[in-house]
């Protein structure tokens, strides 16, 4: 081990070596303290524009069709409207899994700085669609589909990046306003899009651009590698068969919402069953491979933990539940509630983005104060509360007439975003919190794919289900509604036979489709007053009013049980046995003292974090990577104030147990000789737990101690190892006795500086398996 230093520039003390001034930085350094709220600022901007995008686009759709003029009632056009609405969660759906784990292997900034970068430019070339017509809806599909590439990665991302810089004890608030900004950004663009869609469709586009570009220019400016980078390789037999599976299996629902061969939808059709047994066979291929390669893209090991696998499942449910609902929730405002109130149809989208806002509000108030008190007291019991409270909402509004009074309307869908607020935060939380470091963009990844695929899956099942419940009813409303109004019996019988989903997409888009589906011929042979009745505001909301209720049904019911499903899943506690057996090691102390005040913090490779069972005794056996016992392995149990509460070693066949009066939530440090330390949070309650730690084998390490210009040892410095990139590889802070501890470092030639004080950096070398000595002296240098 050799050594070079630099330190602050200093009086002369007798220290013959120069002193050298540290660089000045511009910007905020990922080792400073207040770098965790300018990544949290930016991938919060980032969320914000990746899922308003998605929302504006919904809302907007009337004038985009009406801009590039098509008419998307047309039977011919039906897979243009459902491609602009289901596109661009399909692609990110397929993406964010590869992009998460290609941030892992290249930086997770970097691909989300290129993010950023891509979503922008895309959304100019958006505004400029030069075409009409079926071309005009391809050009704006492929760019869409260009733009999600965009949005893919940053989805992917900003959850690692989050869990990156902030320390366990806060990880669930800034996970809470990162969340709840992409999910209020859903709702905030039904908004942006009512209004901006009324003076230019193109408008939907260019707002993303001053935003995308400020955006993009602070992210490249600001944010900084803090996180472990693992090289490897691209598992593309993995990414292939996943996308290859899971587009088939989204796109085989999407277009089995469309009618085919005289059935009000497309389940019969070859190619939707194709797409759909096809998907199902190559995702099964997909996990075969999975389980094969060495580096998968989708690492299946994650799932062996309990409460990653129950929170994903969480997910996957939540967003069923709650995906389907902005949809119905637009059809019921846009179709009959705000027509019935005397709106016109061209302004029903404005105005039912507006009347949402009690959703989104709910979302604002929940999520922050959900994450916060999630740090202190526990995420599973929030996430599961509120998916509770949101079955309640839905259940509430199933209770609902068709024309309803909209403040206890207002009252229920703000309910609803409290719901979705209380749960955002703690369940990412559950999920980001029980993967070990270096493959949090992977598990980040696997929420936003299975997030995005219950949004299709939830459109999917929605428009059946209200098809289906439609199916029943609105034929014979139809017919008789119309024959009522004087309406040639064969034409009412014609329009009646239609299929429902036609009915149900004007009700969407907010069109009265009567005039449209009787034609000038019919209505040119009424009076002038049932013609005006037919094509008036009100006419075509009673009509659908019954059988759509009658639709809603079906669809809160389900959305109720998923939503308990969901709070079921989200109270799975992680178990004992392997469920980071194949984790790789973290960064600890090598020294016993600073074990003792191990940095948590996810800015570095510092704690593969698995969540135990409560229990009062925790029990356990040490192995290493063969699978081995390791006896005589020393484990300490370290209270959140960084005192230890705990001390065993392991017996000969690698077992060990720790008493602890005191439930709570703890580190548990893990070392051995040959071995390098292992780092896990753990909870204790009233019953026993169990968990097992893997050892892998040791690598460099250094240790030393911190000490303050009067030569006192200086408790809780950040010290930070970088490689010759500049890149952040390791970062601890110093114990209670001013001593620190890093290893797993491979051989080579880094910088150490510590902060937080007037910097001191030391060119270091670390040579195969060597734990080397380097003190630093904030006043003097290195020691």
């Amino acid at each position: 081990m050799t050594s070079s230093r630099t330190t602050d520039p200093k009086p002369d003390t007798g220290d013959t070596t120069a002193p050298v001034a540290p660089a000045r930085r511009m910007w905020i350094g990922a080792d400073h303290p207040r770098y965790k709220w300018v990544a949290l600022t930016n991938t919060t901007l980032g969320m914000l524009l990746a899922t308003i995008n998605s929302s504006i686009v919904l809302i907007s759709l009337p004038g985009i069709f009406t801009g590039i003029r098509l008419d998307p009632l047309q039977p011919a056009n039906v897979s243009y409207l459902l491609w602009m609405l289901m596109g661009y969660m399909l692609v990110t759906a397929v993406l964010v899994v590869a992009l998460g784990r290609l941030g892992d292997m290249l930086g997770r900034v970097r691909i989300y700085n290129a993010g950023f970068l891509i979503f922008t430019l895309t959304s100019v070339i958006l505004s400029l669609d030069p075409f009409h017509g079926g071309s005009g809806a391809l050009w704006l599909i492929g760019w869409r589909i260009a733009q999600a590439v965009g949005g893919s990665m940053l989805m992917a991302n900003s959850a690692a990046i989050l869990t990156d810089a902030f320390p366990a004890r806060q990880r669930g608030m800034a996970l809470g306003v990162n969340m709840v900004a992409g999910i209020a950004g859903s709702f905030l663009g039904l908004v942006l899009g009512g209004a901006l869609v009324t003076w230019n469709w193109r408008s939907i586009f260019w707002v993303n651009v001053p935003i995308g570009l400020v955006g993009t220019l602070w992210a490249y400016k600001s944010l900084h590698e803090s996180g472990v980078r693992r090289p490897g390789r691209m598992d593309w037999w993995g990414n292939i068969t996943f996308a290859v599976g899971l587009t088939a299996l989204l796109a085989g629902i999407t277009y089995g919402i469309q009618p085919y061969g005289g059935h009000t939808m497309g389940w019969t059709n070859p190619w939707v069953l194709a797409g759909l047994i096809g998907g199902v066979v190559l995702l099964a291929v997909f996990c075969l491979v999975e389980m094969k390669v060495a580096e998968p893209m989708f690492p299946l090991r994650l799932f062996r933990d309990a409460a990653f696998a129950g929170g994903n499942a969480a997910t996957l449910l939540g967003a069923i539940a709650r995906g389907g609902l902005q949809f119905m929730l637009i059809i019921w405002l846009q179709g009959i509630w705000l027509p019935l109130h005397g709106y016109d149809y061209a302004d029903t989208p404005l105005w039912a983005g507006i009347y949402m806002l009690p959703l989104t509000v709910g979302f604002l108030v929940a999520g922050p104060v959900s994450g916060a008190l999630s740090d202190k007291f526990g995420a599973r019991l929030f996430a599961a509360a509120g998916f509770v409270v949101m079955a309640a909402s839905f259940a509430g509004l199933l209770a609902l007439p068709s024309d309803f009074d909209y403040r206890v309307f207002g009252a229920l869908i703000f309910l609803n975003g409290l719901g979705g607020g209380l749960f955002a935060a703690p369940n990412t939380s559950i999920i980001m919190s029980s993967v070990p470091a270096d493959a949090r963009g992977a598990a980040s990844g696997m929420r936003a794919t299975f997030q995005n695929a219950g949004m299709v899956l939830s459109m999917g099942v929605f428009f059946s289900l209200m098809v289906a419940g439609l199916s029943g009813t609105l034929p014979h409303s139809l017919a008789s509604g119309l024959t009522a109004q004087g309406v040639p019996g064969h034409a009412a019988h014609t329009v009646a036979e239609l299929p429902p989903v036609g009915v149900l997409f004007a009700a969407f888009l907010g069109y009265n489709p009567i005039q449209h589906l009787l034609g000038p011929t019919i209505l040119g042979h009424l009076s002038p007053s049932a013609a005006a009745n037919l094509t008036g505001r009100e006419f075509f909301p009673h009509l659908i009013a019954q059988p759509f209720h009658d639709g809603l049904v079906i669809v809160f019911t389900l959305a109720i049980t998923m939503s308990l499903a969901a709070a079921a899943a989200s109270l799975i506690r992680g178990r004992t046995g392997n469920a980071l057996a194949t984790a790789p090691a973290v960064k600890s102390p090598v020294t016993e003292p600073a074990a003792t005040k191990l940095d948590t913090a996810p800015r570095s490779d510092v704690s593969a974090t698995a969540a135990v069972g409560h229990g009062s005794v925790l029990r356990g056996r040490v192995y290493d990577s063969t699978g081995a016992q390791v006896a005589h392995a020393v484990l300490t149990l370290v209270g959140r104030d960084g005192r230890q509460r705990g001390r065993a070693r392991s017996h000969a066949d690698g077992s060990y147990e720790l008493a602890e009066a005191v439930p709570g939530a703890y580190l548990l440090v893990v070392s051995a000789e040959g071995h390098r330390p292992r780092a896990v949070d753990v909870a204790l309650g009233e019953q026993p737990a169990f968990h097992d730690v893997e050892l892998p084998a040791a690598s460099g390490g250094l240790h030393g101690t911190v000490r303050d210009p009067r030569g006192m040892p200086v408790a809780g410095a950040s010290v930070t190892v970088r490689d010759a990139r500049g890149d952040t590889v390791a970062r601890t802070e110093t114990g209670a006795d001013g001593t620190y501890a890093l290893s797993g470092l491979a051989p080579g030639t880094y910088t150490l500086v510590t902060s937080g004080y007037p910097d001191v950096s030391a060119q270091v070398s670390v040579a195969g398996r060597a734990i080397g000595s380097v003190d630093l002296d904030l006043g003097h240098g290195m020691g």
